[in-house]
């Protein structure tokens, strides 16, 4: 095996890694990783990253709109998330690993309880910007696994 093939095997495995503990651009090193091994392969390679590429784009696009349509639609105002992720910034600073996931959950509940005046209130909304992005991580990591079968697949066509 050579070693461009390797080192964009391990590109795309630290992308959904990075998926599942989000601290890296998941998706965006997976598609990386089909590139290096299409440069370096040449070919039909191409037509795998064209179709990593499609898939990478979509999964993109309903990444953003489905957990935002559904935030919409339980009144959650966009610019709660961005709060949200403010405080998921400072929570991995202040609490290596699990700070990342409570520093979005305070910074979210802190700003819908101004929002709202209630804790119940803001709670739910809570909840809602938590499943939202949850369902956008899934949508990412969904997209990035089958980004690598189709690089396992380009794989074992070019062989």
């Amino acid at each position: 095996m050579q070693p461009v093939t390797l080192l964009s095997g391990l590109l795309i495995a630290v992308g959904i890694v990075g998926l599942i503990v989000p601290v890296l651009p998941g998706l965006a090193l997976s598609l990386l990783g089909v590139l290096l091994w299409a440069w370096s392969t040449g070919g039909t390679a191409w037509w795998f990253f064209a179709a990593a590429c499609v898939v990478a784009a979509i999964g993109w696009i309903v990444q953003y709109t489905v957990p935002g349509k559904r935030m919409a639609a339980a009144g959650v105002p966009g610019r709660v998330i961005l709060i949200g992720a403010v405080g998921a910034i400072i929570g991995f600073f202040v609490i290596p690993v699990v700070g990342l996931f409570l520093g979005f959950v305070v910074g979210v509940l802190i700003a819908e309880l101004g929002r709202t005046r209630t804790v119940a209130d803001a709670w739910t909304s809570t909840k809602h910007a938590v499943k939202a992005v949850v369902t956008s991580i899934a949508i990412e990591l969904t997209a990035a696994v089958i980004v690598a079968l189709i690089w396992v697949a380009g794989l074992l066509a070019t062989r």
